[in-house]
C-alpha cells in the first residue's frame, strides 16, 4: 500500500480509514518481528571443516571489533557476502522442529562456533532451507537486518463486503486510502 500511496503508513491509521470508509479491518498482524536481534554478517573467510566434509568454518564481520569463528552447512556460504547474522544470544524464530531456538556458544567437531548465519526458513520467511539467505545489500556488517532489509510490515484483515469487490486487491484498497488522504 505504501508503494501505491507513495507515503509511509500507519497500521493503526490506515484500520481507522478504512473502518470509516466501510471496510473494517478485523486484524493487524506485525510481521517479521521476531528479526530484531539480527544483523548483516560479511563472511571474510571461508575454509574447509578439518573434521568434517559437508562443514566449513567462516570468519564473520559482525561489526563488533572481534571476528567470530561459526562453523557453518550450507553449500552456498562464500567469502565477501552478506547474510543474516544472528549472534550468541539471540534467538531465531524458527530452529529445529520450527520452535524459536536460542543462540549459543558450540562446538561443532571440534571447531568453535560463535553464531549462526541463517537461512530463509530459519527467518521464517519461506521454506527455503537449502543454503543460508544471501542478502544484495552494502549495509555494513552490524547493521540490524530489519534496517538494511525492509522485512519490517503489517498484515491487515479487512472485512470485504458482498458490495466491496474493489477492495479484494491492493489496487482496490489503496485507490480507496487515496481519496482518504486526498
Amino acid at each position: 500500500l505504501e508503494a501505491f500511496l507513495r507515503r509511509p503508513l500507519d497500521p493503526r491509521d490506515v484500520a481507522d480509514r478504512l473502518a470509516m470508509l466501510g471496510a473494517p479491518v478485523d486484524a493487524a498482524e506485525a510481521l517479521h518481528t521476531g528479526l530484531g536481534e539480527l544483523v548483516i554478517g560479511l563472511v571474510e573467510e571461508v575454509r574447509q571443516h578439518p573434521n568434517a566434509d559437508r562443514l566449513r568454518v567462516c570468519l564473520v564481520n559482525d561489526g563488533t571489533a572481534e571476528r567470530r569463528h561459526v562453523v557453518c552447512g550450507a553449500p552456498n556460504v562464500t567469502a565477501g557476502k552478506r547474510y543474516p547474522f544472528a549472534r550468541i544470544g539471540t534467538t531465531v524464530p524458527h530452529g529445529k522442529g520450527g520452535a524459536p531456538m536460542k543462540i549459543e556458544r558450540a562446538r561443532l567437531r571440534g571447531e568453535a562456533s560463535e553464531g549462526m548465519l541463517c537461512s530463509a526458513r530459519e527467518l521464517g520467511l519461506n521454506q527455503d532451507h537449502d543454503g543460508i539467505l544471501e542478502l544484495e545489500t552494502d549495509a555494513a556488517p552490524g547493521t540490524p537486518l530489519l534496517e538494511a532489509v525492509p522485512l519490517s510490515d503489517h498484515r491487515l484483515e479487512v472485512d470485504v463486503t458482498p458490495n466491496r469487490p474493489d477492495l479484494l486487491c491492493h489496487k482496490g484498497v489503496a485507490r480507496e486510502l487515496s481519496a482518504s488522504y486526498g
